[in-house]
Order: structure tokens, then sequence, then C-alpha cells
């Protein structure tokens, strides 16, 4: 039996050989319930809001969130003692808007330059790129050329980042879901299963954090 928490701080994992009892199962949980709660507790409350010492994926990666006391400083991701932190300066309570400040920065850098290169490969122009707070949708492309995406994506692995610039970049030219569009997609990212895959299993916990205390 092995016990993990997913890359990137998602879900726990449980792997079970075939056949075993569940008394087996309940004796190995309870062997490792302190391992278990040590761990649970640097994930964010039942109310989802991100504080000191939570755990939040940057790229993928899971970070835990450090706050350094100082009332002034850069937020920054640093790897210390092969632990992944995102050090945060500034009064306690403006923890999760400075993480999400953070992110927001970081999806500017890592969108735009994914959307520029596709935008290349596929000879096309956009408009503009903006970003905001969306729940229906990771992003949307308008008949002018206008991309939107959610900040959010920060928090997802690279070749999901990829795939979302290509998925509203392949819209430039494709401005429906049809087979052409697709096939688009997947000649501009060809992640494009995974990362759907990814968006559809594990998108609903990056919109479950807050970063605001209500």
């Amino acid at each position: 039996m092995t016990l993990k928490i997913e890359p990137g701080g998602y879900a726990l994992s449980l792997t079970l050989p075939p056949g075993l009892a569940r008394r087996e199962v309940e004796a190995f949980l309870e062997r490792h319930h302190d391992w278990l709660a040590e761990r649970l507790q640097r994930f964010p409350g039942d109310d989802g809001v991100v504080g000191e010492g939570s755990i939040v994926p940057i790229a993928g990666e899971r970070h835990r969130i450090c706050h350094t006391g100082k009332l002034r400083g850069l937020t920054e991701a640093v790897s210390e003692g092969g632990e992944r932190l995102l050090r945060v300066s500034g009064p306690e309570e403006a923890i999760g808007r400075r993480v999400a400040d953070y992110l927001k920065k970081e999806a500017r850098r890592e969108i735009t330059e994914r959307v520029k290169i596709h935008a290349a490969a596929s000879g096309k122009r956009f408009a503009t790129i903006s970003f905001k707070d969306t729940r229906s949708r990771w992003g949307s492309c308008s008949a002018r050329g206008n991309l939107n995406f959610s900040w959010r994506i920060a928090m997802a692995p690279p070749h999901v980042i990829d795939y979302l610039a290509a998925h509203e970049v392949a819209h430039l030219t494709e401005m429906n879901h049809g087979p052409r569009f697709w096939a688009l997609c997947e000649s501009l990212c060809p992640d494009t299963a995974s990362a759907r895959g990814w968006l559809k299993e594990r998108g609903t916990f990056l919109h479950a954090l807050r970063f605001e205390a209500s």
C-alpha cells in the first residue's frame, strides 16, 4: 500500500493491491494517522481561505505559504530545505490578497508568452489579453480577437497553461468547438487531451480557494 499527496497538493492518493481486506486498509490508515493529520492541516480550511501555512499550487507544484512578518517586501517562490515556499510579507490579514496578486502576475507572464508562440504558429493576430477571476470558464475569445483568461490557471501545471493558451488562440481561426477547432488545438498543443482531463478532474479545487476572507 502507498499513501501520497498528489502533485500540486490537490488530493491524497491511496494505492491498494488487489483483494486486500478492509481491516488491513483501516489498520494502515490508523498507523499513518499522525502523518495524515499533519499534512491535512496545511490545506486551506473548510472555508477555503488561503493564509499562513496553507498549501497553494504554483505551476502545478505545491508551495507552503510562509508569512515573513515584514511589513514590506516581494512575494517570492523559493526552495528551502527541500520544501517549496511562497514567502509573503505585509499584514497577516493581507496574505490571501498578496498571494492572488502573485498568481495574477505569473498568469500574465506565462499565458502571454504561450499565446504569442501559438499565435505565430497559427499565423493569427490577437488584439488584447486580459485576466479575470472567472468561474464559468477558464478562457474566452471575442470576435474582435480579445483573449480573456482566469488568472487561477497559474496554479495549474505548465502543460495545462499551454493548452489553455492554445485553446483560445485556436478560436482566432475557429469560433466553435467543431472537429477543425480540436484538430488545430491539438496541433498547437499535443497535450490537449491530458490537459482537458486535468482541468475536468482538478479545476474545481483551484476555483474553491479563497484569497479574500469574508
